[in-house]
């Protein structure tokens, strides 16, 4: 790493000029530790529910939410389901359900149920 130069602004605000490789290194290293925060924060989230009795997934599920997957989409891919077979079950919407998995739009109590129901699985799941 070589030595950071600092410049003045007339005003007096002081400014690093860095080369641009470690300045890059820098973003990357600070998108893990935002990354890694996230995936301890989830961690503690489940190992909370799991502590008050609550939810408890499958690994595999698990593993693709710790990936940003949405607990809909996880638990589908899980159950080995298309979205287009889940809507037909279900009688929702394709389109509708990609929302719902994208976090554009939130279930209704009955929408979940029926989800629940069609993938077999607890309706907290989906909660």
């Amino acid at each position: 790493m070589s030595a950071p130069q600092i410049i003045r602004t007339p005003a007096g605000e002081e400014l690093v000029v860095l080369p641009r490789a470690e300045y890059e290194a820098l973003l990357e290293r600070a998108d893990h530790e935002t990354e890694d925060a996230d995936d301890v924060a989830v961690y503690d989230t489940r190992k909370a529910e799991l502590a008050a009795g609550g939810v408890v997934l499958p690994p595999e599920v698990s593993a693709a939410i710790l990936r940003g997957e949405s607990r809909l989409r996880a638990i589908r891919h899980w159950r080995d389901v298309t979205q287009l077979h889940l809507a037909f079950k279900t009688d929702i919407g394709q389109g509708y359900l990609s929302d719902l998995e994208s976090g554009r739009r939130t279930g209704t109590p009955e929408t979940l149920a029926k989800l629940a129901q069609a993938l077999n699985v607890s309706v907290e799941w989906l909660s």
